[in-house]
């Protein structure tokens, strides 16, 4: 994808607990009305969506709050069920700034983004980062994931790219929300690495101090 692609306004999905990173792939499976128009329309268009979490449920939950930071995806596979549902695969590209919402007739919402603070997530060259830098992470991630019952393929996952690597253990680690919206608003991969370990030690912290608290 060019940065001469990148749409001003997109439709979001806008699911509570659910976030994408660039130059990661998820399965996603549609079965609300205004969902299932919005991939219509988007598969006849660029099958471009942007994904965003809400801010908090809040009392009226069909309108919710949306955060700031949201990652564009595209639709690159698609298969429709027999009873209606769509199963798709969406892929990261790059992250973008909501300026307003668009009033429109249609059942899902619209939004006016930005993409210029991250045009660097579609750039191919490599960051400088080591595999070496990531081991003592790697190992405390390893820990974390296998105390809360995650289960990673680790040798598949280190055949990748630093970055698809990062990027995947952020959103599929059993970090909070909050602190995920913290990773995805991470300015670049180092520093995204640099909050990994940050969030890591709060929670090897209570692994270690919680023990006697019931």
């Amino acid at each position: 994808m060019k940065i001469t692609d990148l749409p001003e306004i997109i439709p979001v999905f806008p699911i509570n607990n659910f976030i994408i990173f660039p130059k990661t792939t998820v399965p996603l499976n549609i079965f609300e009305p205004r969902y299932i128009e919005m991939i219509d329309h988007s598969m006849k268009t660029n099958k471009l969506i942007g994904m965003i979490q809400p801010k908090s449920s809040g009392n009226d939950i069909s309108i919710p709050k949306l955060h700031n930071i949201g990652c564009l995806g595209k639709i690159t596979t698609f298969k429709e069920t027999e009873d209606g549902r769509y199963l798709i695969e969406l892929k990261g590209f790059i992250r973008f700034q909501v300026m307003k919402e668009i009033t429109s007739n249609k059942k899902y919402r619209e939004y006016e983004v930005d993409f210029k603070r991250f045009h660097h997530d579609l750039s191919e060259k490599k960051e400088e980062l080591k595999f070496a830098d990531l081991e003592l992470i790697f190992k405390d991630l390893k820990s974390l994931f296998e105390k809360r019952g995650f289960i990673i393929n680790w040798k598949q996952l280190e055949k990748q790219s630093l970055d698809e690597i990062i990027n995947a253990l952020a959103m599929a680690s059993p970090f909070s929300l909050e602190e995920k919206q913290i990773l995805l608003e991470a300015e670049n991969l180092n520093i995204r690495k640099n909050k990994i370990a940050e969030i890591l030690s709060t929670y090897t912290n209570d692994i270690f101090n919680n023990t006697t608290l019931q």
